[in-house]
């Protein structure tokens, strides 16, 4: 049985073979550090280069829009009850941010 690093290993043999890795985008450069790199904790940078480079964001980046939504309507709402309603969406939204980012620290660091 084949340990994972020689699977992975007569995976990218192939690839060389067939030219597929040849046609990679950035195949034989340097890799360009991404300017938040250093600031992502070291657990998350592949993880986040993975989602960068797949064209998606994390989920917490939707958070953040729907906090900025969430502001501009209760400073459009039209009465108090509108108003609070959304203030307590808010609150919510914003404790699950917290939470969220929280988690992500943690797990980071170990």
């Amino acid at each position: 049985m084949r340990t994972l690093d020689e699977e992975i290993a007569r995976y990218l043999q192939e690839a060389a073979d067939s030219g597929e890795l040849s046609r990679a985008k950035g195949y034989g450069k340097p890799w360009a550090e991404d300017p938040g790199w250093e600031a992502t904790p070291e657990a998350l940078r592949m993880p986040m280069k993975i989602l960068k480079d797949a064209g998606v964001a994390p989920p917490e980046i939707e958070l953040f829009h729907e906090r900025a939504r969430l502001r501009a309507s209760i400073e459009a709402a039209a009465g108090p009850d509108e108003r609070l309603a959304l203030q307590t969406r808010l609150n919510e939204l914003e404790q699950m941010l917290a939470l969220r980012l929280e988690a992500l620290r943690i797990h980071s660091s170990k």
